[in-house]
């Protein structure tokens, strides 16, 4: 069955914390929720369907749902994908819409990050070791593993393949800075120049301090509803036309290529639902957890051929008012927030702004009428899902 206008997004709220040591996880979802719903007019009585991911605490849907008093859901959801979690979560609302599993669906996200001074967890192992980790765990956490270097690898192999250079990956932070400019909630609101990218500190070869992602606190929530719903409500109108996702992973080395991701697969399964094409996409919301993320899911999401991201990104191209491809208009992963190490709700909170035309005026896109959010969760070095949504305005 095609999602295709058979459910619409009415509500979207982003917390505007960015550092929240005076607040719990809980607290911070139920928050977020209360501002979507604000935001949509509705009530938490009106929810009937919630969709959360990993970062939910304690058992996840179950937890949140009594925590916030949610009495009527007859639908749950708590697929986990990493930070691509919360724009499947979209599809997969449409989805349970269009079946009539529910009528209004509540997604949210929230953490506390930087309140977290222990790190990251899940035990390295020896070799053939069982752990408490993940599988892959014993197997390859012992080599030093980290989410900086093994997207500094795809990074690496992507300029070795391609020739990309770091200057050109730089555009990408500086046209993500010049949008945070214009965000008051933004964790980084200075604007920079390709210089500094590539003259800050050197985190995973070829990876600078400022081609990294900012770690926050906060959160955000989406609601999505049927269309006579939608219609019935005082909101601008943002149907979801199309939603792709797909994991993809290392498959033990064998065909291993690391300058592409899940969205070359789950790109065209969101424009063929949608019916539209990349030409069509008038603003686009790109997960970046680092300037490399974006360069990749650009080729593979079909902006541009394999190889010529770096062009592609380079002279402002993706600064609004100035490029071809208004990107991440509120400053995203890359200045403004990446709740919980997980940046998808934001992005598509970010292309609803746009499409109804409540972006900041100095970041709006013109006639901004469709739109496009894709999200990575896990690392692209090694396995992660990509999930992408295609959005449009209606009149």
């Amino acid at each position: 069955m095609s999602i295709k206008g058979k459910a619409y997004i009415v509500g979207a709220y982003e917390h505007p914390l960015r550092d929240a040591p005076d607040k719990s996880t809980p607290q911070l979802h139920a928050e977020c929720a209360k501002g979507a719903l604000e935001d949509a007019g509705l009530s938490k009585d009106d929810i009937d369907g919630y969709f959360c991911a990993g970062d939910a605490p304690g058992f996840g849907a179950m937890s949140m749902i009594d925590y916030m008093g949610l009495r009527n859901v007859r639908h749950m959801d708590s697929t986990e994908t990493g930070g691509s979690s919360y724009l499947l979560h979209v599809g997969h609302a449409a989805q349970a819409i269009a079946e009539g599993k529910c009528k209004v669906a509540l997604v949210t996200l929230a953490g506390r990050p930087r309140q977290n001074k222990g790190g990251w967890g899940g035990g390295a192992g020896k070799p053939g070791q069982l752990t408490d980790g993940p599988p892959e765990a014993g197997y390859e956490n012992i080599y030093g593993g980290s989410t900086h270097n093994t997207y500094g690898m795809c990074a690496m192999r992507h300029m070795h393949e391609y020739g990309t250079t770091s200057e050109q990956l730089a555009w990408i932070k500086v046209a993500a800075s010049h949008h945070a400019q214009y965000n008051p909630n933004a964790f980084l609101k200075d604007v920079v120049t390709v210089e500094q990218v590539v003259n800050s500190r050197m985190i995973s070869d070829p990876l600078h301090l400022l081609d990294c992602c900012v770690v926050t606190d906060g959160g955000g929530a989406l609601i999505i509803t049927t269309p006579e719903i939608a219609r019935s409500l005082n909101r601008p109108k943002v149907k979801v036309m199309g939603a792709g996702e797909s994991p993809k992973g290392p498959m033990g080395g064998r065909n291993l290529d690391l300058t592409h991701s899940g969205a070359v697969w789950s790109g065209p399964i969101a424009f063929g639902e949608a019916g539209v094409t990349p030409a069509d996409i008038k603003y686009a919301s790109i997960y970046d957890s680092f300037t490399i993320t974006v360069l990749m899911q650009l080729e593979d999401l079909g902006f541009c051929k394999k190889g010529e991201g770096g062009k592609f990104v380079a002279d402002g191209n993706l600064i609004s008012g100035v490029g071809k491809l208004p990107f991440n208009t509120d400053g995203g992963g890359l200045c403004n927030n990446h709740p919980t190490n997980r940046g998808g709700i934001t992005k598509v909170i970010e292309a609803v702004r746009q499409l109804r035309g409540e972006a900041h005026p100095k970041v709006q896109v013109p006639n901004c009428d469709i739109a496009l959010a894709h999200g990575t969760g896990g690392s692209l070095g090694t396995r992660h899902g990509a999930a992408t949504l295609i959005m449009e305005r209606e009149a």
